[in-house]
């Protein structure tokens, strides 16, 4: 069973939506955000590891999962990063954590990036798990990147055009992104690919999960434009797979030390997925750096 008996699940009415989520273990709050097109699960071989030391938290972002997919508005902010850094935030403080460590890969990297420019004085120490700021992307767009990241520029369309033809066959369309996305040869937990699916099966979340990369596109990018003088000012972990497009395209630290003040990192022998590919890997990384104050 994926987390097996460590975690507690329960769903909880956070900033005007429903948030599901698994929390377990003692210690310091660590709160594990994930990526796209994938929910809390994604965790399921890191998150138990962390348990002897941290108070892990693993929710769905709203869209995702079992969280709700609130309906859009037409400027796509309902899914911006500043309201799902906001869901983060207001549930971690619900559960009683004024400061605390967090996480994210992929989206939820995104949002990690946005809550630790939003509230500072919230976030001791972040990492963020193969990405480049999503400013620095879109800006320095070329055929490579376009190529690659095909994805960015085909769920952005209007008029429900990706909603439509994912619909068709949204199992297809998933496990596709999880081979394309990995190193050769990965192979990803059924039980925790089926999740995957059904969630994502949803026609509600592949709408949700359209207008999260329609806000990137647009809201988010007037956000990172208006907040280009300011940096992460906590502590902030870098990673990527060196078998993947960030590696191949980005001096990786370069750029996330024109966003951050205090920036550490290394790339780790996998493709995208690396709470998934590497956990053993990600699970050292995270606790030498949460550890070392």
């Amino acid at each position: 069973m994926l987390f097996g008996n460590y975690f507690d699940q329960k769903v909880l009415d956070i900033n005007g939506v429903q948030i599901k989520l698994r929390q377990g273990g003692s210690g310091s709050p660590l709160l594990l955000l994930h990526g796209y097109p994938q929910t809390h699960i994604m965790w399921h071989k890191v998150a138990p590891r962390l348990t002897a030391n941290y108070r892990v938290v693993c929710p769905d972002l709203r869209g995702y999962g079992d969280s709700s997919k609130p309906p859009s508005d037409q400027d796509h902010s309902t899914y911006s990063k500043r309201v799902m850094a906001q869901d983060m935030i207001e549930l971690m403080a619900f559960l009683g954590y004024s400061e605390f460590f967090v996480a994210g890969h992929d989206r939820g990297a995104r949002v990690a990036h946005r809550m630790a420019l939003d509230y500072p004085a919230r976030i001791s120490k972040a990492c963020v798990m193969d990405i480049a700021p999503t400013h620095h992307m879109f800006k320095t767009t070329d055929q490579n990147f376009a190529t690659a990241y095909y994805h960015w520029f085909f769920l952005i369309q209007p008029d429900g055009l990706p909603e439509h033809l994912i619909g068709a066959d949204p199992a297809y369309y998933l496990t596709e992104k999880l081979r394309r996305w990995s190193a050769p040869g990965t192979e990803f937990d059924n039980e925790a690919v089926s999740e995957y699916i059904r969630c994502f099966s949803n026609p509600e979340t592949i709408h949700a999960s359209c207008e999260d990369y329609r806000a990137a596109a647009s809201i988010d990018l007037r956000h990172d434009e208006e907040d280009m003088h300011k940096k992460v000012s906590c502590p902030l972990l870098v990673l990527w797979g060196t078998k993947g497009f960030v590696h191949r395209t980005y001096d990786v630290l370069a750029v996330w030390r024109e966003r951050a003040e205090k920036v550490e990192g290394n790339g780790l022998n996998c493709g995208h997925f690396l709470p998934e590919e590497v956990p053993v890997q990600v699970t050292e990384e995270l606790q030498r750096f949460f550890a070392n104050n």
